[in-house]
């Protein structure tokens, strides 16, 4: 017989707790304890007794309810489809919610200390502040506005990371954990979870309990760590990864950067700005994967704000002696007293025995899926960082809900044709469509246009003209087929350009639609006219 442990909060007296357990106890073929004190229910609970159940007759009386634990095995309800889900993170709960809209039972298994994955805990969220809060800084000492006394901010960094902790925190409880509070159809399971068959997991608690989890369906969202490059001697120093870097409580003097791709660079430049040295090596050039003018342009505004960029190097060796950070690479010696590695990301699945399910994964150990997040075997699915699809939270959860429309017997797919992409640098890099490179990869007969924002009246107004959009169109047909940016407010702007792709929208449609003037967006409307005319000869908001 299962045994389960709930959670429960708002009890505040002895026949609160009796309330509750005369309510359980009053479930057929449920057997309950409730302790006040240490605000739990105990239940032995037959087979066919549905989890939640449970939490929604603790619900019914006012309290909330989360299950803990589960000893025994758990199987479907009666109640439909029972699904299980490893991981929490936005594709888990964009999945579980869908599920049990669709009238599934679901069990989310995690085992790490907080729900809700990379993205609210150590990833976008708190990523996303720490910038915002350094770029302000780096605006009091660098804005070029007559009038206004430029000055050298005192960095708290202490303070900084108190306010960005408790705002992780509360969109934590916001997104996640009320969720489960709130829907009985999710129950959470504490644990590592692996497989021992197509159809079985056991999960295992940090106290060393088994649980057995039978489902109909599994989706696994278990997404991904840091890689660790092998490098001679780095495994003895205390380096960084993105994890320990934005939960840091100083600045360091010096901070070297490895890897030139989206989080190296974002954090790279957010301690530059908040005062930090900071030296870059990069194994090619920075933004490899993007359009080539983004990473000049890129380039040139680190340079310009200090940091050094060694483009086209490897490291040979890394030593930790008297605090500081020793690398020998290919361009010499570099000394620092913190090491930041940003050299990509791997999929978290080491541990779930993926081969007693026979679920097939690439040589890096990412799930391979199909583009109904299915994996090879018919009942599992996957979904999120840990697939081989594109590693952005948007897609992760979009793949979540489409997968668990899939395992309840739809059968939607996921195109990622047009998928915009922002790169939080200031200004921010963004992308939507085909490079160049790839239209022509793919034959494609193409003509581009790059309009430098001197052009764009919004960032004259700013002050601040660095960067360019660039628009690729079919030559023939002048569809919009790609656009690549430059700029501030970059991640606003690429929505536009997707939809403009979307609709298969020309370049001479995209010059005539009505833009609102002064904004960066414009600068769209202005790129697409230059296939036409020069915009240099326009006066402004010329239609």
């Amino acid at each position: 017989m299962p045994q389960l442990t709930i959670s429960i909060t708002g009890m505040t007296c002895d026949h609160c707790a009796q309330s509750v357990q005369n309510a359980l106890n009053g479930l057929k073929g449920v057997k309950a304890s409730v302790s006040l004190e240490n605000k739990l229910a105990t239940i032995e609970a037959e087979s066919g007794v549905n989890n939640a159940q449970l939490l929604k007759e603790i619900k019914r009386l006012g309290y909330n309810a989360v299950l803990q634990s589960i000893s025994g095995q758990v199987t479907a309800s009666d109640n439909g489809l029972h699904i299980a889900i490893v991981g929490t993170g936005s594709a888990a709960f964009a999945a579980a919610i869908k599920a049990v809209e669709q009238g599934a039972t679901v069990t989310i298994i995690e085992g790490a200390n907080n729900i809700g994955g990379t993205c609210v805990n150590i990833g976008c969220v708190p990523s996303k502040i720490l910038i915002r809060g350094a770029y302000i800084a780096h605006l009091q000492g660098h804005h070029t506005f007559n009038g206004l006394a430029l000055n050298t901010p005192k960095i708290d960094r202490k303070a900084m990371l108190k306010q960005q902790q408790l705002q992780v925190e509360k969109l934590r409880y916001v997104k996640y954990e009320s969720i489960i509070e709130n829907n009985p159809g999710i129950n959470l399971l504490r644990g590592m979870a692996r497989f021992k068959d197509a159809s079985t997991l056991v999960v295992t608690s940090k106290e060393g309990n088994k649980t057995q989890i039978k489902a109909d369906r599994i989706l696994l969202a278990v997404g991904a760590s840091p890689s660790i490059p092998v490098i001679d001697g780095l495994k003895e120093t205390p380096y960084w990864t993105s994890t320990e870097a934005l939960v840091a409580e100083t600045v360091p003097n010096h901070l070297i950067v490895l890897g030139a791709s989206v989080v190296a660079l974002e954090l790279a430049q957010a301690f530059r700005h908040m005062g930090a040295e900071v030296t870059i090596v990069a194994r090619s050039s920075l933004l490899s994967r993007e359009d080539p003018e983004v990473g000049k342009g890129l380039l040139q505004i680190f340079k310009d704000e200090g940091i050094k960029v060694l483009l086209n190097s490897s490291v040979d060796g890394v030593e930790y002696t008297d605090k500081k950070f020793i690398l020998q690479t290919s361009n010499g010696e570099i000394k620092g007293d913190k090491l930041l590695l940003a050299t990509g990301r791997v999929a978290n699945t080491a541990a779930l025995d993926l081969e007693k399910a026979g679920v097939k994964t690439s040589k890096r150990g990412g799930i391979i899926i199909d583009s109904h997040m299915r994996t090879n075997i018919e009942n599992i699915y996957a979904a999120g960082d840990c697939t081989n699809q594109p590693q952005f939270v948007y897609v992760a959860a979009a793949a979540g809900t489409r997968a668990a429309r899939n395992m309840m017997g739809d059968n939607v797919s996921i195109d990622l044709s047009v998928m915009p992409a922002v790169v939080f640098t200031i200004p921010q890099v963004a992308s939507v469509g085909l490079t160049e490179q790839q239209a022509k990869e793919q034959k494609l007969d193409i003509d581009s246009r790059i309009l430098k924002l001197e052009n764009v009246p919004r960032a004259l107004a700013n002050f601040d003209t660095r960067g360019f959009i660039k628009l690729v169109a079919e030559k023939n047909t002048g569809r919009i087929v790609g656009c690549q940016l430059l700029a501030h407010e970059g991640g606003e702007i690429i929505q536009t350009a997707a939809l403009a792709i979307r609709a298969r929208m020309t370049v001479t449609d995209l010059a005539d639609q009505l833009f609102p003037y002064l904004t960066m967006v414009e600068g769209l409307k202005l790129t697409a006219q230059t296939f036409n005319k020069d915009v240099k000869q326009l006066s402004c908001c010329a239609g």
